[in-house]
């Protein structure tokens, strides 16, 4: 039998037959018969197939230990200083590059682990959680979405619920029970009216009528099966209308959290609701700031006070229309649109119309939708933006027309016929003609009423409104600059001597008869080339490579701006900020300090003439004629970008806080002013660009083609949901005004406050000036030689110069005052005012200023 096993584990379960045959052997009755095994014979087949496995097994490898933490040993401070880790940070597997494997342990196992495992760790107000306890992420659900998931959280319970809810006459508002009913019947609904109970809340389907809700129950009143289970309904405590019962602070602070498309959707879901985010100031803001278009220095608030200036004078809405956003709503819509329609708007509508002939287009505006434009032709035009129309045409000035501004209806114009002509756009009739420069009339800026901060003697700064009344600022290449008062519409009309007359000279206007002119600013000696004001503040630049800072209200020069060497071609000014900028003939933008007449930033990189400057809330950008654009910071004076693309000297440009359009050597070009990237090419293949302009939706662009003056306007609005798109003026200037004065108060106070800063600025030793003895006439020309002019050496002395001026009975309200004023600056080249004083020679002459003849003027008022 042990042979027997030995053959049984030897040769498997396969001889399990054989082995039973054999133990049949072992019979004693058979002892005769010796047992055997008879073995076939073993064939054994193989198939090599050579895989090789080894495995290997290495010893643990001791880690050496961390060195103890030095700093931290206050529990209190580091509440995990002494915390149990959990196993899955004591033991955890490691793969390495290339797929081997190993587990690290810090040497602790048993149940000890499993019960630090199971005991939670944590400190004094916290502990780790679980992962089994981290919820999974919510998705985010918009704001419908939320409203009817939190309606289908809930149903009816009583009727206490539909408290404050406006009702339906004979509709039974009984809510559905939320356990089984009694066996008792249920009310009939009549069938007056099968509306369910209104809700100001949106609903994707409605709400089911009250029969199908609540069905009456079988006449016997014995329990029956229940009806098919009711229509979810919206919560009842939800047609509250939450946000009309919260606060405004309240309200605002829950409607911050929404996106601009989110508010304009829930703006949809009732009156109210719009009401109250259109008219949420604090919302719009922060909205404006948090998607970047808030610009600051004061440009929202000239938006406001402009957009409620045009309220006070339109008609008051209907009772039963819905209340007037707020500005700043407007704004925010506005600068979106502004923002994306100029760049995703790839096919704006555009007209193509002549205009001016072959002639130069000198000056292009675009003032209440009306695009207006001057030519060297001695004409102006007013077109339609929208049909290209030709609505008027302004004839009447004897030479090219140089300079132009305008405000509300009013235009003004200056020329190289050395008049300035004021017209009224709403029956193209020119109203007024100012004589007095003795040369081109080259540049001139309208000085509307604004507050602005003044400082007084004593370093106290006061908030006053300058001017009382609109201003016209005139500069000329006579080397002077002229302050007049803007006629108001229905003002007497005034034509200097010669306006009318081919044959008469009009410089020879004494404009003591003009009860328009205010002042005459001299101390340049050269020709004006640019000017800007803002309130009582006007900067000059001149051929004499200077910048002049004036108060428009005294006449004072209260700065002489020297480092410039050669011509100064374009200025700008910013008033909140006290910064004048001035670009050169030198290549290099000079930004002054208003306060110390220093220089403040000196930018240099273009190599050739800075012609043009200009300046936004963000950004200072100059175009030269090295055919470059350069963007920078007006306060720190870091250069941004370089806009490189164009062949040809810049001859146009403007910009915003989001773009740049420039016009050169035959193309229009658009560029990101924030990256300084080229977005697109509006004009291409013409021979010139001669100017642009836009604002809002449009935009204005006047070229050469074909020996043919064009103009071409786009229109980037689309056809529906851009009503209230408004466009921001270049400045920030808006001819609606902000206050509503009484004007005899207005002018009055006009008075009162130039009589007064006149007596401050006049010396005592000058009241009898006008009794000194003057030479003849005759001497007029020697006298020339001995006149100290300004030179452009270090340390010359400039010249000095008196103004008196008188102005006669206010036209307006048959009063007469007088003004006299005598002020003189003697300067540096490096700057300050001086009190000197000295007297010029009675009939100034220049070789661009003739000699006032004696002339009989008793028949110039007209």
């Amino acid at each position: 039998m042990h042979t027997l096993g030995l053959f049984e584990k030897r040769y498997g379960l396969e001889l399990e037959c054989l082995l039973q045959g054999a133990a049949a052997l072992f019979n004693p009755a058979m002892a005769s018969h010796r047992p055997f095994i008879q073995l076939a014979p073993s064939v054994n087949t193989t198939t090599v197939v050579t895989t090789t496995t080894t495995t290997t097994t290495y010893a643990p490898i001791p880690l050496p230990p961390l060195p103890p933490p030095s700093s931290p040993k206050d529990p209190k401070l580091y509440p995990l200083l002494r915390a149990h880790l959990p196993k899955s940070l004591r033991q955890f597997p490691l793969i390495f590059p290339g797929g081997a494997r190993a587990t690290f342990r810090d040497g602790e196992a048993g149940e000890q682990e499993m019960h630090e495992e199971e005991a939670p760790v944590g400190g004094v107000g916290w502990r780790m959680l679980r992962r089994d306890e981290i919820d999974e992420p919510q998705k985010e659900v918009g704001l419908t979405d939320a409203i009817e998931r939190y309606g289908r959280k809930r149903s009816y319970s009583n009727e206490s619920m539909m408290e404050g809810i406006e009702t339906i006459p004979g509709v039974i508002t009984n809510t559905p029970p939320r356990k089984r009913a009694k066996p008792a019947p249920l009310s009939q609904v009549p069938p007056i009216n099968t509306a369910a109970p209104p809700s100001p809340l949106p609903s994707p389907h409605g709400s089911p009528s009250p029969e199908s809700i609540w069905p009456s129950a079988p006449p016997s009143g014995h329990s029956s099966p229940q009806p098919p289970p009711a229509p979810i309904q919206p919560d009842a405590s939800l047609t509250r209308d939450f946000l009309t019962l919260l606060p405004p602070e309240l309200v605002s602070h829950v409607l911050s959290y929404l996106s601009f498309s989110d508010l304009a959707r829930a703006s949809r879901v009732s009156k109210s609701w719009r009401a109250i985010i259109d008219s949420d100031p604090v919302l719009w803001r922060d909205l404006l700031k948090s998607t970047k278009i808030w610009f600051g220095r004061g440009s929202e608030d000239a938006f406001r006070d402009a957009i409620f200036a045009r309220r006070r004078r339109e008609v008051l809405p209907r009772p039963d229309a819905l209340p007037l956003p707020h500005p700043y709503k407007l704004l925010f819509k506005s600068r979106h649109l502004t923002r994306t329609r100029w760049v995703q708007n790839q096919n704006p509508k555009r007209i193509t119309f002549p205009a001016h002939g072959r002639s130069v287009v000198t000056c292009l505006i675009f003032s209440h939708g009306r695009i207006i434009s001057a030519s060297d032709d001695h004409s102006i035009h007013v077109y339609s933006p929208v049909t290209g129309e030709l609505l008027r045409s302004l004839d009447g000035h004897e030479g090219g027309v140089w300079a132009l501004a305008a405000t509300k209806n009013t235009l003004v114009s200056g020329s190289t016929d050395r008049t300035v002509r004021i017209w009224d756009l709403t029956t193209g009739r020119c109203t007024h003609v100012f004589g007095g420069h003795t040369s081109t009339v080259r540049c001139l800026a309208i000085v509307k009423p604004e507050w602005i901060d003044v400082e007084n003697e004593g370093g106290v700064i006061t908030r006053e409104k300058w001017p009382k009344r609109p201003l016209i600022v005139t500069g000329s290449r006579d080397h002077s600059l002229r302050v007049w008062t803007l006629p108001k519409p229905g003002d007497d009309e005034y034509r200097c001597y010669g306006a009318d007359d081919t044959e008469v000279d009009p410089s020879e206007e004494d404009v003591e008869d003009n009860p328009y002119h205010k002042l005459l600013l001299e101390g340049h000696d050269h020709a004006v080339r640019a000017l800007a004001a803002r309130g009582r503040t006007l900067v000059s630049g001149s051929y004499d490579c200077t910048v002049r800072i004036w108060d428009i209200i005294t006449g004072q020069c209260k700065w002489v701006l020297g480092g410039h060497s050669q011509k100064v071609y374009s200025v700008v000014l910013d008033i909140h900020r006290n910064l004048a900028c001035s670009g050169s003939m030198d290549g290099t933008v000079r930004v002054w300090n208003l306060r110390t007449g220093q220089t403040q930033h000196m930018l240099a990189g273009h190599t050739s003439l800075v012609g043009l400057l200009g300046l936004s809330p963000s950004y200072l950008v100059s175009a030269a004629a090295d055919s470059t654009l350069r963007v920078w910071d007006p306060e720190t004076g870091e250069h941004h970008h370089t806009l490189a693309a164009h062949n040809g000297a810049i001859t146009c440009f403007q910009h915003d806080e989001f773009k740049v359009l420039s016009g050169s050597d035959g193309t229009l070009k658009m560029w990101d002013i924030r990256d300084g990237s080229q977005v697109r090419d509006l004009l291409t293949g013409i021979v010139g660009v001669w100017q642009v302009v836009f604002e809002g939706r449009w935009c204005v662009a006047a070229s050469n083609r074909m020996d043919a003056t064009v103009l071409d306007v786009w229109d980037f609005a689309n056809e529906d949901g851009d009503e209230e798109w408004v466009g921001e003026p270049p400045g920030g200037l808006y001819d609606e005004d902000s206050d509503e004065e009484d004007e005899d108060e207005m002018e009055q106070a006009e008075v009162d406050a130039m009589d007064q800063d006149l007596d401050a600025a006049m010396p005592s030793d000058m009241e009898d000036a006008d009794d000194q003895d003057l030479p003849p006439d005759d001497e007029d020309d020697d006298r020339l030689a001995d006149w100290p002019r300004e030179s452009d050496a270090e340390g010359s002395t400039t010249r000095s110069s008196v103004v008196s001026v008188t102005s006669a009975h206010a036209h307006d309200r048959n009063r007469s005052r007088s003004l006299g004023l005598a002020a003189g600056v003697r300067s540096g080249a490096s700057a300050g005012p001086s009190s000197m004083l000295r007297l010029p020679p009675s009939n100034d002459e220049t070789p661009t200023r003739p000699r006032i003849r004696n002339v009989n003027l008793a028949h110039r008022r007209r």
